[in-house]
């Protein structure tokens, strides 16, 4: 029998049926398939019931996982639940995205644990469905940057971007630039505690995320944001240029200013730039580059771009183009925040990067449209809809106002291929980046990032069309995840608009 409600599935699918009745899970219960995918589902049923399915190499198992190349669409896979369960992906990450899916139809009612009935057909709209964690104004170690992979991947975001260089610290270390992580690591936003990684725990990140099937993109942000270099390499950095409105930002946050030299400890940005008209910049930018090429299998490496508000603009542009250059000679895709677009000869095919509002201000959209005129494409994160640092509320104790107060529904309800006059074609997807700078614990983390990452996820994954893409139905199903969020221990906002389930 077939039913008309809708499945709690988030992000919505591109087809969902849900059907009469539940697949019983009980320790009998037996999971066949030799995808990593099958353990992390014995795994995440364990965690969410305390029941542990069994692994079985048997065909007749109860939950069979196989990939079928033939199904086409990358990522994409097949979900049925009857008397038995099979998911068939299209790839390993089609299976890994398939599982997530069933977890989300495990419910507990009167009679135990288990699967609710469906036939689920599913593929994401965009390729590129990325999370930001700004590792650099509070600093996240290992563990933690893997338990938001965990949190994140469930949503299907295939991208983490990590952010890992700014004025308040460097985060990871360079053979040939010892002194960015002995002297420039240490400190964060208000003197709070540092940290870096070493290259074997960036190298375990970057395996952790792709056993996720998540692709880990690094940035070092340059020109601008770059005062903590200068406190390693005095001699790559210019002095701080200090604006009237740095000033006056400065003082009503109570903040020290910049000092050349010294570990700055505020969140002003715009004062700094490396020294663009010296050879050894260059120098610097190519080793850091090839280092993290080296670690990165990933075919990215993020050049940063922003705010580089004391920089002189022909002096940015000629660093935007010897810089996008540099990726390129080290065989890496370049990406880089839209302000790069405002230099004539970026190299072609690199990547922009969109964070300006969804109704573009002043030159941003020129800049970003840049980006697709040179043969590259773009990755959206409208700051007003897509930033997960903003706060929910006026008075919500976390987060930020400058580019809006987000709430759920307001982070569900913008259209990527709707901020500018591009082709659909030339938006890659969507990314939902979290600032740091009031975030001091992964729990702060996640009570930003949770629920309204999910909303970002279904924008990314979910086709436009489809029937339940919509906020009275979204916020519905959201709510669902409740169960789930509390069992993997994601410490998540309960908005008020969201009806939460308890089961």
């Amino acid at each position: 029998m077939v039913f008309t409600q809708t499945l709690p599935l988030v992000p919505a699918p591109v087809s969902a049926v849900a059907r009469e009745g539940r697949m019983p899970v009980t320790a009998a219960t037996r999971v066949q398939g030799s995808s990593p995918a099958a353990v992390q589902l014995i795994e995440a049923v364990a965690r969410r019931t305390g029941i542990r399915l069994s692994a079985a190499d048997t065909a007749d198992a109860d939950i069979v996982l196989r990939i079928d190349p033939a199904m086409g669409a990358a990522e994409g896979y097949v979900l049925t639940v009857a008397e038995t369960a099979e998911i068939v992906g299209a790839d390993e990450a089609g299976l890994f995205y398939g599982v997530q899916t069933l977890l989300q139809l495990l419910r507990e009612d009167e009679s135990g644990w288990g699967f609710l009935r469906a036939e689920v057909h599913d593929a994401p709209r965009f390729p590129r469905r990325g999370v930001m964690l700004d590792v650099t104004r509070h600093f996240f170690g290992v563990a933690d940057v893997k338990k938001f992979i965990d949190a994140t991947s469930a949503l299907k975001f295939n991208q983490l971007h990590l952010h890992l260089s700014d004025d308040q610290g460097w985060r990871v270390h360079i053979d040939s630039w010892p002194k960015l992580t002995e002297l420039s690591s240490s400190t964060a936003v208000d003197g709070e505690p540092g940290g870096f990684y070493t290259k074997d725990d960036y190298r375990e990140i970057v395996a952790y995320a792709a056993s996720r099937h998540m692709l880990l993109i690094p940035e070092i942000d340059l020109p601008g944001h770059t005062h903590a270099i200068g406190v390693a390499y005095p001699e790559l950095v210019e002095s701080p240029v200090l604006s009237e409105a740095f000033l006056a930002e400065s003082a009503k946050n109570g903040q020290a200013l910049p000092v050349h030299g010294e570990s700055y400890l505020g969140t002003g940005v715009g004062h700094s730039s490396v020294r663009i008209h010296e050879e050894r910049t260059y120098d610097f930018v190519r080793d850091v580059v090839r280092e993290l090429a080296e670690m990165t299998p990933g075919p990215y490496i993020h050049i940063g771009g922003d705010e580089s508000l004391g920089t002189p603009q022909a002096d940015f542009d000629l660093f935007a183009e010897r810089a996008t250059a540099i990726v390129v000679e080290a065989g890496k895709t370049p990406v880089a925040w839209h302000e790069m677009g405002s230099a004539a000869g970026i190299a072609e095919g690199t990547i922009g990067q969109y964070w300006g509002k969804t109704t573009p201000e002043g030159t941003h959209a020129e800049e970003a449209s840049h980006f697709v005129e040179r043969g590259g494409a773009l990755i959206m994160s409208a700051a007003d809809a897509a930033y997960l640092d903003m706060k929910y509320s006026e008075d919500y104790p976390l987060g930020l106002t400058w580019a809006a107060i987000i709430d759920v529904r307001a982070a569900y309800e913008w259209e990527p291929t709707a901020v500018l006059d591009v082709p659909d074609a030339a938006i890659l997807g969507i990314e939902a980046p979290l600032w740091a700078e009031t975030t001091r614990t992964l729990s702060d983390v996640e009570r930003l990032v949770f629920p309204r990452a999910a909303a970002q996820a279904e924008i990314g994954w979910s086709p436009r069309s489809a029937p339940e893409r919509n906020w009275e139905s979204f916020r519905g199903r959201l709510g669902t995840l409740a169960p789930l969020w509390k069992a993997e221990g994601v410490d998540f906002h309960p908005a008020a608009e969201v009806p939460w389930s308890e089961r």
